[in-house]
């Protein structure tokens, strides 16, 4: 018999307590939640329909016309959007085992949305097809472990054959063209992110805010940025915008905290000798060395700057081994037993110049060690990769990757209204992760045709399987993959007489969207 489905009455809402006049004031009865339980094909079936709704919301927009789902909110105007993920999470249904497949689809739809960014809608209707199918082969009495079984190597298998069939991002004209798709062939969001690209780098952060203004822009940060400040007001050289600006400046990257004046004394006579000025990078500078560094540089003898390190903890470590790296700096550090007296001129880095403000800094170096970044990014992608945390610390470790990259974009994101904000944000946001998605991976033909031609690879790859479930779980997955294209057939007003013809026309069309005769592509144009 299958797993029963339990789910707490929609009449009990946490525990009630029941008093007795019988019994003293502090005395209570507490009455456990009642649960309903519902088993077999019964749980399965508002299973599926709870799952269908989600999936029917989210189906709309996978459309060439471009459709939108409106989202009433508990506080302000409604969301007039065409983002996947977001309507899935605002889905909330009053029957609990009705909502108990909506959560699975929202679950399918987030996770998307972590790991590429786009496609939400796409993995939620492929999802809703194999629920589908999988539950009328369970309910014919297939084993569901075999299924199961089934469908991981039928797509570990066709994963194998996008990757192998998959065509790298080729010049700024691929990645407009991705990122025009992606965000509603909206031909402007295409130029503004192959020209934020441009300057960042494939390796740069592309960041998304809000304006202030209805108008949508570009600002490009180039260098290093560092969340720290100046620490005296002392070290400004420009007073009408109280910026500190340093050129061909020698750096000191240390973790140890600088507070007396024989700490610092040689390496200001080291940069006094060379006449270049200095800029200080430690957890803390202080005391009689931060009034000589201030006095120096008001009497001239000096230019010079000091700034606490970023982060905190192994992270400051970490952000102070990054800086040493662009800088072509020796990080000074303390748990190597190295001191900041004994530090060489050779040992201090080099930028070309420094922008300080209040709270922000700016490094702009000539990566003398170029070898040593692209080392240092290989090695925190490999620590992406591997991190089981996700979230905050992914999120960190892509700052570090584009601030050794030297490049910080910032798309800020305008509108008449806040309706048209919210769309406009989550188009904008769609298109960066597909475009940063296809550099990294590569790109297929879209509309639901990749899809499609690989599922004519199943029948071939079947065959292999020697379990009879198994194959079925092979079926499953080959159903899935054609119907995407078969709801943008649906979507664009296509009869559904006509649908299957369509569907069969695409898979026997060598030339449709470049594809070869084997079903994949050649010289693919987006």
């Amino acid at each position: 018999m299958s797993a029963p489905l339990v789910h707490s009455s929609q009449g009990a809402v946490g525990a009630k307590p029941i008093r007795s006049s019988k019994l003293s004031r502090k005395s209570l009865v507490v009455r456990a939640d009642a649960k309903d339980i519902c088993f077999g094909v019964e749980g399965r079936r508002r299973l599926q329909i709870g799952i269908n709704k989600v999936a029917d919301a989210v189906a709309h927009l996978i459309c060439l016309a471009g459709r939108n789902v409106v989202l009433e909110q508990k506080y302000g105007v409604p969301l007039v959007i065409n983002d996947g993920v977001s309507i899935a999470r605002a889905v909330e249904l009053p029957d609990p085992i009705e909502n108990a497949g909506a959560q699975l689809i929202k679950e399918v739809a987030g996770r998307t949305n972590d790991s590429a960014g786009d496609g939400t809608t796409t993995a939620s209707v492929l999802a809703r097809e194999m629920v589908h199918y999988g539950l009328q082969f369970v309910t014919a009495g297939s084993n569901p472990i075999a299924l199961k079984k089934g469908i991981d190597k039928s797509c570990a298998f066709l994963l194998e054959k996008l990757k192998e069939n998959s065509i790298p991002v080729k010049g700024r004209e691929d990645i407009m063209n991705i990122a025009t798709i992606s965000a509603g062939n909206d031909a402007l969001v295409g130029e503004m992110i192959a020209t934020a690209l441009d300057k960042v780098g494939n390796n740069g952060v592309l960041a998304i805010e809000t304006s202030s203004s209805t108008e949508t822009v570009v600002e490009v940060q180039e260098g290093m940025a560092i969340d720290r400040g100046y620490i005296s007001p002392q070290f400004v050289t420009a007073q009408d915008r109280l910026m500190c600006e340093l050129e061909n400046v020698r750096i000191l990257v240390t973790d140890q905290k600088i507070e007396q004046i024989r700490d610092i004394l040689p390496v200001l006579e080291h940069v006094t000798t060379a006449n270049v000025p200095l800029l200080i990078i430690a957890e803390e500078v202080s005391g009689e060395a931060l009034a000589t560094l201030v006095v120096n540089k008001m009497r001239g003898v000096l230019q010079c700057a000091a700034i606490k390190a970023p982060g905190f903890g192994e992270r400051r470590k970490a952000l102070l081994q990054d800086i040493a790296i662009v800088t072509g700096a020796e990080f000074i550090a303390k748990d190597l037993g190295m001191k900041v007296e004994a530090t060489t001129l050779e040992q201090l880095g080099v930028a070309r110049k420094v922008s300080i403000t209040s709270n922000n800094t700016i490094l702009i170096a000539d990566s003398h060690s170029r070898e040593e970044i692209d080392v240092r990014i290989a090695q925190l992608k490999r620590e992406m990769a591997e991190s089981e945390s996700g979230g905050y610390d992914q999120e960190k470790l892509q700052e570090r990757i584009a601030k050794l990259s030297g490049g910080v974009a910032v798309i800020k994101v305008g509108a008449p209204t806040e309706s048209e904000l919210e769309d406009r944000k989550l188009r904008i946001e769609d298109a960066k992760n597909a475009t940063f998605a296809a550099v990294e991976e590569g790109i297929v033909p879209g509309g639901g045709a990749a899809l499609l031609h690989l599922s004519e690879l199943l029948p071939a790859f079947k065959d292999t399987l020697t379990d009879p479930e198994e194959k079925l779980g092979c079926d499953i997955v080959l159903r899935a993959m054609r119907a995407p294209q078969r709801i943008i057939a649906e979507n664009s007003g296509i009869m559904l007489t006509t649908q299957a013809v369509m569907v069969e026309k695409v898979k026997g069309d060598a030339s449709f969207a470049g594809l070869t005769s084997e079903g994949m592509p050649t010289n693919m144009t987006v």
